[in-house]
């Protein structure tokens, strides 16, 4: 086996797999097609080790915040790319392992050869694909196709090295002339076989991306049309806190935030797609009641909740952007409870989700408060394809990695099971860490007195369901100095906080910390997200 053999097969595996790539991303763009990249980097994840997954998932966020990126907006569009890159790389290792072994045992592969390659290479996959069922194509067209593809690969692979490496055997008086001719025909059906993958590549991953940027927009569009009636308020419905004299300094993100700019975060490269019509949700195991309930029977058959809450995200760092806010519309658990008649040895519910996740939760804590809701609905309109349709969870003061979403079944249980990132070594509660961010040191806003000229400078703090008393903000390491504090949407959200700081010319660095409604200071100490959530003081620079 030689380095020519390994490098040839190397770049004809990557040669190669661009446009199946290109290809299976415009099937999946047409008819719902499987995506392999996608579904063998969500089956990855799957059975890796939790401490794998975690350092990926920290590698990828670490970056980004490196780059300057916005998390929020860009997390999953980043596992995307690292998905399809992973493939390709997958299809280089494959191809200089091929070339090698054809090399070292001085064989001329022919098409059997290429449909046994193709075969190896294609069926794990499709096995993948079909036991994700993240398809939404039917299952065995969904087969056919990514079988048949990969091989058309294998076959374009063998031939591809059969014409590349040398003929076996070979004359020595020849040898040299046969040298030479072959560098000039490998050269010639290489810049072949570039310029035709390129074309394939080109116009697969083309057409497919201006199809799915299509879609986003259709979706995006729905979503400005059916959300902005709260985006700021109106007077029909004006938000709580409407009248308090606080206000948001300028450059702070938005008090409520608009769904289409809530942050995503869920175990699987894309959404789950589930068919609301199809849908009803199993209430089984320790009840004497068991349900199968429709949208319309959690609709219209239990009294609605609405709450105004604040969700974030076990993995964000100090001065996360993975944080937002909206109006969640569902039914409280407790009423379904006792629809169901829970009976008295059961403990807990097992909840499980159409993407594969799974958490437990304490019946202890859902009697104890009402507002634990399966919530239908955000902003006042169906729930989002992305954010979980039709029924997700929501549960006070804990993070988003205990609220599972496309909800699919209930199991009353009487023994504890581990939720899906309590087995990967992440906290068995999840309680929200108490945080403080600094948005804005608003340079343009500068506010002029009749004595001084002051900078507003503004964030949020969030302490779950637990509110906050007081946010300090200090300058260049001087004292901690109380800022003024907005009245929040409900118990359950963020409260921004505006502090305004005399100016002074040059470099300052702001500091920003906060306290519990109880009094209980946030954490200073600076931990990393994992297992519970990160803690410490955010600080921001800024030159005047």
């Amino acid at each position: 086996m030689t380095r020519l053999g390994i490098r040839t097969g190397a770049l004809v595996g990557g040669l190669l797999t661009a446009p199946l790539i290109g290809l299976m991303f415009l099937a999946r763009q047409l008819f719902g097609l499987a995506f392999a990249p996608f579904e063998l980097f969500d089956w990855i994840t799957r059975v890796l080790p939790g401490d794998v997954v975690t350092f990926g998932i920290d590698l990828m966020i670490d970056t980004m915040l490196f780059l300057g990126v916005n998390v929020a907006n860009t997390a999953k569009t980043g596992e995307q790319v690292a998905a399809v890159l992973m493939f390709l790389v997958g299809g280089v290792v494959v191809g200089a392992m091929f070339f090698g072994i054809m090399e070292a045992r001085r064989s001329t592969p022919d098409v059997t050869t290429g449909l046994v390659l193709g075969a190896l290479f294609g069926l794990p996959l499709a096995g993948i694909s079909i036991a994700l069922d993240q398809a939404n194509a039917v299952p065995g067209l969904n087969l056919i196709w990514a079988i048949g593809l990969f091989l058309v690969w294998g076959v374009a692979t063998s031939k591809a090295c059969a014409r590349l490496l040398p003929p076996y055997p070979r004359i020595a008086a020849e040898e040299e002339e046969a040298r030479s001719v072959e560098r000039i025909n490998r050269r010639q059906f290489l810049i072949t076989l570039g310029a035709s993958t390129a074309t394939i590549t080109i116009v697969g991953a083309g057409v497919g991306a201006v199809l799915a940027r299509a879609e986003r927009k259709r979706v995006q569009a729905e979503l400005d049309d059916s959300m902005a009636h709260l985006s700021e308020g109106t007077s029909d419905s004006p938000f709580p806190n409407i009248n308090d004299r606080v206000l948001p300094v300028p450059g702070t993100r938005p008090e409520y935030t608009p769904v289409k700019y809530h942050y995503k975060v869920f175990i699987r490269t894309e959404p789950t797609v589930i068919e609301g019509s199809d849908w009803t949700l199993p209430v089984t195991g320790l009840v004497d009641k068991p349900l199968m309930l429709s949208l319309d029977d959690l609709r219209n058959n239990f009294p609605s909740r609405d709450q105004f809450v604040t969700l974030s995200c076990i993995s964000g760092r100090i001065g996360t952007t993975l944080i937002s806010t909206t109006l969640w519309t569902g039914v409280s658990l407790q009423d379904l409870m006792a629809e169901a008649q829970v009976r008295d040895e059961a403990r807990y519910l097992y909840i499980t989700s159409g993407d594969g996740f799974y958490e437990t939760v304490d019946l202890e804590l859902i009697r104890s408060d009402e507002r634990i809701m399966l919530t239908y609905a955000w902003d006042g309109n169906q729930l989002p394809v992305d954010h979980g349709f039709p029924l997700r969870i929501w549960i006070p003061d804990r993070y988003g990695m205990k609220q599972p979403k496309w909800i699919t079944g209930i199991e009353v249980i009487d023994e504890y099971r581990e939720g899906y990132w309590v087995e990967r070594n992440w906290d068995e509660i999840a309680q929200v860490r108490t945080t403080s961010v600094i948005d804005t040191v608003a340079v343009d806003a500068i506010l002029e007195t009749d004595r001084q000229r002051l900078v507003p400078v503004g964030g949020i703090a969030f302490s779950g369901a637990r509110g906050i008393s007081k946010v300090e903000v200090r300058v260049d390491g001087g004292p901690w100095e109380a800022a003024q504090l907005r009245a929040p949407l409900s118990e359950t959200t963020w409260i921004f906080w505006r502090y305004e700081w005399p100016f002074a010319e040059g470099a300052h660095t702001f500091e920003v910390r906060c306290v519990e409604g109880d009094g209980t200071p946030q954490i200073e100490e600076v931990h990393p997200a994992r297992p519970r959530g990160s803690t410490g003081i955010h600080v921001e620079e800024a030159t005047l």
